[in-house]
């Protein structure tokens, strides 16, 4: 019966995921089968200590993020955990055999969260890395499926993916984060004087993170290309949406995709993939 409990660990991994990102379960479901599990347990992970550092406002939230962090490290090495989150995860873990260390720099990034509201240039890059390059090596284990010749040749191009992905994250949320959780994730940055330079510098840097991620992604397995092509597809072009604007217009509030260029994203990349052009 305990092929059971994992089952309905896995199910609760993927419910998160469709219910708090809708786009991110859209690119899920194009992974391949065999992957898409996997990848909903890194996901439910990640989103359950987000969730703690940034939206259980009424409640103990450091207490919470350390008992998380100490129920996470029971899980992986007991191998079972009655948290069915943290169950499918410690799954996943031990099933890729991922390095620890990456889930440790994760957690360093989420308690900055907690206290911290403003970043040097090095606490920028350790945050970028332990929040979102962290989380791309993990996901890349589970695309290469232990080839570790083929995850040594991708790991850079993963980690400046996760860091363009967050990067463009920070911008379409920097409302909320200053207003509602007193953050400025970039350094030298003002919200009350984000001016059009910072925001220039900002955009020229993701832009030299998409452009050398995007290479990765037409080396990996087939069983990843696609979902993980669709997954920057969506966040280059969230990405050109907010250089368009002026920073006032971002300082304001959030920018979003429209549901209509999400499907015409997803069906051209899909003729692409049929076309065998990516």
């Amino acid at each position: 019966m305990i092929d059971l409990f994992h089952k309905t660990s896995r199910q609760c991994s993927k419910i998160t995921a469709e219910n708090y990102s809708t786009s991110f379960a859209a690119a899920v479901r194009l992974l391949h089968k065999n992957i898409r599990p996997d990848i909903y347990s890194i996901y439910g992970f990640v989103r359950l200590a987000d969730e703690i550092v940034d939206t259980f406002h009424n409640y103990n939230k450091e207490a919470l993020f350390h008992a998380f962090k100490t129920d996470t490290y029971k899980a992986i090495e007991e191998k079972i955990s009655l948290n069915p989150i943290l169950n499918s995860f410690q799954l996943t873990i031990n099933k890729h055999n991922i390095d620890v260390s990456l889930i440790d720099a994760f957690f360093n990034s989420m308690q900055c969260d907690l206290d911290k509201t403003y970043h040097s240039e090095i606490s920028y890059r350790e945050y970028i890395y332990g929040s979102a390059e962290s989380v791309g090596l993990m996901c890349l284990h589970i695309f290469c499926s232990n080839d570790k010749k083929l995850y040594d040749q991708l790991k850079e191009y993963a980690k400046r993916l996760g860091a363009a992905f967050q990067k463009v994250n920070f911008l379409r949320d920097i409302k909320a984060d200053n207003e509602q959780l007193n953050r400025m994730y970039f350094p030298n940055c003002c919200f009350k004087n984000f001016t059009p330079q910072n925001k220039q510098e900002i955009e020229a840097d993701i832009q030299q993170d998409f452009d050398y991620a995007y290479k990765g992604i037409l080396l990996l397995p087939p069983e990843a290309k696609l979902g993980v092509y669709i997954a920057y597809k969506y966040y280059l072009c969230l990405f050109k949406k907010i250089k368009r604007l002026p920073p006032k217009a971002i300082c304001r509030k959030r920018i979003r995709l429209a549901d209509h260029i999400k499907i015409f994203i997803l069906a051209k990349a899909g003729l692409q993939h049929r076309l065998n052009i990516l």
